[in-house]
């Protein structure tokens, strides 16, 4: 497997960043988890406007879901013609969202993506095995574990400490972890992870290598969250950025 990451910005798109997208290759098969704020700019300049053949998006918030909306021009308009439908799946109400975003009345997306409702548990996606899981978060959210010949790549999407993630993550080569809050200050609760809980959460999983994301520039440090995530996981961590790719 190869991941590559078109959008790791925290709840809206930074300085350097897009929101969340990260495209996982195997087998020639590209499956885009999430699609947030702004990322169908890298998509193009790191993959390639048509790159996707199926799309997880983990739950429905603005930051994970933007751009999906905006791909409906790309594969609606298309100059040669409309693209088949492309498999999409997500929480039972990304339909309804993904059209209200799209904002034409009465309009609906079903002609460019064939949706298929998350609920937990392990199916396939092209070559890869998919499980999922509810996670904390205040809106039905989904981590992902995607295994590929013998190898184990977790995603927390957003979440709070829970067990969900530790079991998601459970041994497995690359962590790819949101960290979106500080430590030390008080930050809401069932929420996010710190950085901290991001590398108790890798500790506890066992994973080989924890990758951090989702970091919101304008409120954090990300020295901080690198130091604090060093002091609970002693194996290798980074901070990923746009652009990077990863052979799990």
């Amino acid at each position: 497997m190869r991941l590559t990451v078109l959008g790791c910005a925290g709840s809206f798109p930074g300085p350097e960043s897009p929101c969340s997208a990260y495209l996982v290759e195997a087998d020639g098969f590209r499956l885009l988890v999430d699609f947030g704020s702004g990322s169908l700019s890298n998509l193009q300049r790191y993959a390639g406007l048509h790159a996707p053949d199926a799309i997880v998006l983990t739950h429905l918030h603005c930051d994970h879901i933007l751009d999906a909306a905006s791909y409906v021009v790309v594969r609606r308009y298309a100059p040669d013609g409309p693209c088949p439908p492309l498999p999409v799946y997500a929480p039972s109400g990304a339909p309804d969202r993904l059209a209200a975003v799209y904002g034409q009345e009465d309009s609906t997306v079903e002609d460019v993506y064939q949706f298929y409702a998350l609920e937990p548990g392990t199916f396939p996606i092209g070559p890869f095995a998919v499980t999922v899981d509810r996670v904390n978060h205040p809106v039905e959210t989904y981590g992902v574990r995607l295994e590929h010949d013998g190898r184990v790549l977790c995603y927390s999407s957003d979440t709070a400490p829970c067990d969900a993630l530790l079991r998601l993550a459970q041994d497995a080569d690359t962590f790819l972890c949101e960290a979106s809050y500080l430590d030390g200050v008080e930050n809401p609760p069932d929420l996010h992870l710190t950085g901290r809980e991001a590398g108790e959460a890798a500790t506890k999983a066992g994973v080989g290598r924890l990758l951090l994301t989702h970091l919101v520039a304008a409120w954090g440090s990300e020295a901080h969250t690198v130091e604090s995530a060093g002091a609970a996981f002693d194996g290798p961590l980074e901070v990923v950025r746009p652009g990077a790719s990863y052979e799990i």
